[in-house]
Protein backbone atom coordinates (compact mmCIF):
# COMPACT_ATOMS: atom_id res chain seq x y z
CA UNK A 1 0.00 0.00 0.00
CA UNK A 2 1.06 3.55 -1.05
CA UNK A 3 -0.76 6.62 0.70
CA UNK A 4 -0.26 9.48 -1.12
CA UNK A 5 -1.14 13.57 -0.09
CA UNK A 6 -1.45 16.14 -2.18
CA UNK A 7 -0.60 19.88 -1.06
CA UNK A 8 0.26 23.38 -3.00
CA UNK A 9 -3.35 24.24 -4.72
CA UNK A 10 -5.03 27.48 -4.29
CA UNK A 11 -6.60 30.14 -5.96
CA UNK A 12 -4.02 32.61 -8.28
CA UNK A 13 -4.31 34.66 -11.03
CA UNK A 14 -3.30 33.93 -14.99
CA UNK A 15 0.17 33.76 -15.20
CA UNK A 16 1.08 33.16 -11.72
CA UNK A 17 2.70 30.34 -10.48
CA UNK A 18 2.16 26.98 -8.63
CA UNK A 19 4.02 24.26 -6.99
CA UNK A 20 2.16 21.60 -6.05
CA UNK A 21 3.52 18.35 -4.09
CA UNK A 22 2.74 15.19 -3.39
CA UNK A 23 4.01 13.18 -0.30
CA UNK A 24 4.01 9.41 -0.41
CA UNK A 25 3.83 6.75 2.22
CA UNK A 26 3.91 3.00 2.78
CA UNK A 27 6.11 0.96 0.35
CA UNK A 28 9.98 2.60 -1.30
CA UNK A 29 8.44 5.07 -3.23
CA UNK A 30 11.43 4.74 -5.57
CA UNK A 31 9.50 1.42 -6.48
CA UNK A 32 6.54 3.77 -8.29
CA UNK A 33 6.67 5.96 -11.50
CA UNK A 34 4.54 8.94 -10.60
CA UNK A 35 2.12 10.64 -12.39
CA UNK A 36 -0.25 13.92 -12.46
CA UNK A 37 -3.59 14.18 -13.63
CA UNK A 38 -6.28 16.46 -13.20
CA UNK A 39 -9.79 16.88 -13.16
CA UNK A 40 -11.54 20.08 -14.61
CA UNK A 41 -15.22 20.59 -13.69
CA UNK A 42 -17.70 18.57 -15.87
CA UNK A 43 -14.35 16.42 -17.62
CA UNK A 44 -12.85 13.75 -17.09
CA UNK A 45 -9.66 12.78 -15.01
CA UNK A 46 -7.00 14.05 -17.75
CA UNK A 47 -3.06 13.09 -17.71
CA UNK A 48 -0.64 15.50 -17.15
CA UNK A 49 2.89 14.43 -16.52
CA UNK A 50 4.25 11.72 -15.36
CA UNK A 51 8.22 10.57 -13.63
CA UNK A 52 10.11 7.46 -14.37
CA UNK A 53 11.28 5.78 -11.01
CA UNK A 54 14.29 7.31 -11.44
CA UNK A 55 13.03 10.72 -12.41
CA UNK A 56 15.59 10.56 -15.39
CA UNK A 57 12.54 10.31 -17.55
CA UNK A 58 9.32 12.54 -17.83
CA UNK A 59 6.51 13.14 -20.38
CA UNK A 60 4.25 15.92 -20.74
CA UNK A 61 0.71 16.35 -22.10
CA UNK A 62 0.82 18.67 -24.97
CA UNK A 63 -1.63 21.62 -23.36
CA UNK A 64 0.89 21.74 -20.44
CA UNK A 65 4.79 20.69 -21.76
CA UNK A 66 6.91 23.87 -21.71
CA UNK A 67 4.60 25.07 -18.37
CA UNK A 68 4.66 22.51 -15.95
CA UNK A 69 7.92 20.70 -14.51
CA UNK A 70 7.57 17.26 -12.88
CA UNK A 71 10.44 16.36 -10.47
CA UNK A 72 10.57 14.09 -7.66
CA UNK A 73 13.19 13.53 -5.01
CA UNK A 74 12.87 9.91 -3.93
CA UNK A 75 14.68 10.84 -0.81
CA UNK A 76 12.11 12.87 0.41
CA UNK A 77 8.79 10.54 -1.09
CA UNK A 78 7.77 13.59 -2.66
CA UNK A 79 7.13 14.17 -6.43
CA UNK A 80 6.54 17.90 -7.46
CA UNK A 81 4.36 19.59 -10.30
CA UNK A 82 5.75 23.40 -10.97
CA UNK A 83 2.92 24.78 -12.81
CA UNK A 84 4.33 28.24 -14.82
CA UNK A 85 2.01 31.08 -16.58
CA UNK A 86 -0.62 29.59 -15.55
CA UNK A 87 -4.32 29.71 -17.48
CA UNK A 88 -7.72 29.30 -16.49
CA UNK A 89 -8.40 26.44 -18.59
CA UNK A 90 -5.50 24.73 -15.90
CA UNK A 91 -8.12 25.39 -13.38
CA UNK A 92 -8.99 21.56 -11.90
CA UNK A 93 -8.08 19.45 -9.15
CA UNK A 94 -5.22 17.57 -9.68
CA UNK A 95 -4.21 14.53 -8.17
CA UNK A 96 -0.71 12.60 -7.99
CA UNK A 97 -0.95 8.78 -8.77
CA UNK A 98 1.76 5.68 -8.29
CA UNK A 99 2.04 3.44 -10.57
CA UNK A 100 4.35 0.11 -9.86
CA UNK A 101 4.19 -1.22 -13.06
CA UNK A 102 5.96 1.28 -15.64
CA UNK A 103 5.36 4.65 -17.09
CA UNK A 104 2.36 5.26 -18.78
CA UNK A 105 -0.31 7.91 -19.30
CA UNK A 106 -3.48 5.85 -18.65
CA UNK A 107 -5.67 6.76 -15.66
CA UNK A 108 -6.34 2.80 -15.68
CA UNK A 109 -2.15 2.04 -14.99
CA UNK A 110 -2.08 3.25 -12.00
CA UNK A 111 -2.33 1.62 -8.72
CA UNK A 112 -2.92 4.14 -5.88
CA UNK A 113 -4.22 8.03 -5.36
CA UNK A 114 -3.92 11.08 -3.15
CA UNK A 115 -7.45 12.81 -2.67
CA UNK A 116 -6.40 15.72 -5.34
CA UNK A 117 -5.46 19.35 -4.68
CA UNK A 118 -7.42 22.32 -5.92
CA UNK A 119 -6.07 24.87 -8.51
CA UNK A 120 -8.32 27.53 -9.59
CA UNK A 121 -6.76 30.10 -12.25
CA UNK A 122 -8.47 33.54 -12.36
CA UNK A 123 -8.49 35.82 -15.84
Amino acid sequence: QVQLVESGGGLVHAGDSLRLSCAASGRPFSSYSMGWFRRAPGKERDFVARISRSGGSTYYASSVKGRFTISRDNAKNTVYLQMNSLKPEDTAVYYCAADSGGVSDRVGSYDYWGQGTQVTVSS
